[in-house]
């Protein structure tokens, strides 16, 4: 049985920006490493939206932004969205019955899924689907944009915190 891990990066005020959230070298690579042992990722329309940048290679990129986009490219993806009509490459659109969907995942597969976008989270967090949380965290302040949890804050026990890089700590926890 596959297990749902939904993390991302997030200020210390509690928001996500993938913009303003740059990683470091040492966290990009952790990145790259976390990506390629995969099963697979499922994307809420917005971060999907976001990601999709590395569907296509730019000549400016440094070697590490090749490894990303490969490892990136071959994981297989599940867009949760309405209003999208398509998807990329190596991605499956899920438009009704997200959790019957995701439920099939969980059973079918082995190894994590990643779950990508806060609104996506929370929705998947109230069906009880949410297996493991993973909180970047940056010593940034943002002031605002998207909560990491997009309601309230399910009960969770911490189960590991460590560092990634010489200023993002891990915050690992479960469904309490």
């Amino acid at each position: 049985m596959a297990k749902l891990v939904y993390g991302l990066n997030q200020s210390l005020d509690g928001y996500v920006d993938h913009l303003e959230l740059r990683p470091s070298l040492a966290l990009f690579r952790h990145f790259i490493e976390h990506v390629r042992d995969l099963t697979g990722i499922v994307y809420g329309r917005r971060t999907y939206e976001v990601m999709r940048y590395w569907d296509e290679d730019l000549p400016d990129w440094v070697a590490e932004e090749h490894d990303f986009a490969a490892a990136w490219r071959r994981q297989p993806k599940w867009v949760v969205s309405r209003s999208l009509k398509s998807v990329g490459p190596n991605a499956t659109l899920v438009g009704d019955d997200i959790e019957a969907v995701i439920r099939g995942l969980k059973a079918q597969l082995g190894g994590e899924i990643d779950v990508a976008g806060p609104d996506l989270a929370g929705t998947l967090t109230d069906l009880g689907l949410i297996d493991e949380y993973r909180l970047y965290l940056h010593p940034t302040v943002l002031g605002r944009g998207k909560p990491f949890f997009s309601g309230p804050r399910p009960p969770l026990r911490l189960v590991t915190s460590d560092r990634v890089g010489e200023d993002v700590i891990r915050l690992t926890y479960v469904p309490a």
